[in-house]
């Protein structure tokens, strides 16, 4: 009896101890419940409250930065011929505006090596003779000159480069020349300043499209020949008027500088005149040329005179062709030196002047002539009224 008092005992304990156990694992998992719902209450709930509390209570967002500000294009200023609504009409290509400009060399080259690919004009144009006056003040015979121009306008073009310091004003407005200088810098004889300002005439000439031949002359040039005569000689030539050969001289090869190898070898080295007649194709590739011509600006000294040798040398290293290989100019070098020989007013007689026209033999488009030279040099200013009186009738100056 004892011991089954004792068995119900414990076995009432156990169930009590079981009950309470029930009991607070109930309270833990509500308490875990409520702290569930609770979380999700917060977490889902109070964010929009909260969000919209920000939305309301924080300052408004910073506007984004500006934009850096930036200088607009600088505008290269068209100095061709423009017309009012804004492109360059036809006059632009073969009366490109005011000689004065204010190009730089390397703007200028640039500009005049640029060359339409169809040859054909979408504009009637007479074809013209470029005139280059290379000089060192004045044109002393500027009045000869103005007698072979005259009734001959639109088939020719003038332009002069002479020392910035002359004053060119003091050319009349009645002159052909008036207005005809280009942009001129300080030419040094026996230097690249000479080539500096020869590309300078050839470039300022090819704005013109309607150029097609180009003379170098001087101060001291005259014509031989009537215009018509001389426009004639050089349109219709099939070849250019550069002279090329090689002299194994003291004043040929021995100015080569071995320094120029070996884009230029002793055998390539050419020398010949200074003066030159020429189609827009050679004046083209001196202009453009930056391989030969800057070996003659850096090496080529006085002792070379790059003058003399550049444009022959040139031609040969770039094996053209189409050159008579003469130049139309006549000097007197009989009597050696550097220089030709000077003619003033008392050398010049009728005779001169028919030597200097005819008396020498050549070949103009393959067949042979006596009309070897279209001008003279080197004449002096107190030649003038001399010439002056014989041109009308020995020149036929305003004859056809």
């Amino acid at each position: 009896m004892k011991k089954q008092l004792q068995d119900h005992k414990s076995s009432n304990h156990i169930s009590s101890r079981l009950r309470i156990l029930i009991s607070v694992s109930s309270l833990v998992t509500f308490g875990f419940c409520i702290g569930l719902v609770s979380s999700l209450y917060v977490r889902v709930g109070f964010p929009c409250a909260q969000t919209k509390q920000i939305l309301f209570r924080a300052s408004p967002p910073r506007p984004p930065p500006s934009p850096p500000t930036l200088s607009p294009p600088r505008v290269v200023q068209d100095r061709s011929s423009v017309g009012k609504e804004g492109f360059i009409g036809p006059n632009g290509y073969v009366k490109p505006g005011n000689f004065m400009h204010d190009m730089e060399d390397e703007e200028l080259l640039w500009r005049a090596s640029m060359v339409p690919r169809s040859r054909k004009l979408p504009f009637k144009h007479a074809k013209k003779v470029a005139f280059l006056f290379l000089t060192r003040g004045n044109l002393p015979l500027a009045p000869l000159w103005e007698e072979f121009f005259k009734g001959n306008e639109g088939s020719y073009s003038i332009y002069v480069h002479t020392d910035p310091s002359f004053d060119w004003s003091s050319v009349p407005k009645s002159s052909v020349f008036y207005g005809r200088r280009i942009p001129c810098q300080v030419v040094r004889w026996g230097t690249i300043s000479m080539l500096d300002a020869e590309r300078r005439l050839l470039a300022n000439a090819l704005l013109d499209f309607s150029n097609r031949r180009f003379v170098l002359l001087s101060e001291s040039c005259i014509p031989l020949f009537n215009f018509p005569t001389v426009y004639s000689y050089l349109i219709n030539s099939t070849e250019v008027f550069v002279e090329v050969y090689d002299d194994p001289g003291p004043n040929g090869r021995a100015r080569y500088k071995s320094i120029l190898k070996p884009a230029i070898e002793l055998r390539q080295w050419r020398k010949g005149s200074q003066w030159f007649a020429m189609d827009r194709g050679l004046a083209m590739e001196i202009i453009s040329d930056e391989k030969y011509y800057p070996l003659f600006q850096r090496y080529c000294r006085p002792s070379c005179l790059a003058d003399e040798h550049y444009l022959p040398t040139l031609m040969n290293v770039r094996s053209f062709r189409g050159t008579a290989n003469r130049s139309l100019t006549w000097a007197d070098w009989s009597k050696g030196g550097p220089h030709p020989a000077r003619i003033g007013r008392n050398e010049i007689t009728v005779e001169l002047l028919q030597r200097m026209r005819n008396g020498s033999a050549c070949s103009y488009n393959g067949r042979a002539t006596r009309i070897c030279f279209l001008f003279g040099r080197k004449f002096l200013p107190n030649s003038l009224s001399r010439l002056v009186r014989l041109a009308p009738k020995l020149m036929d100056f305003g004859g056809s």
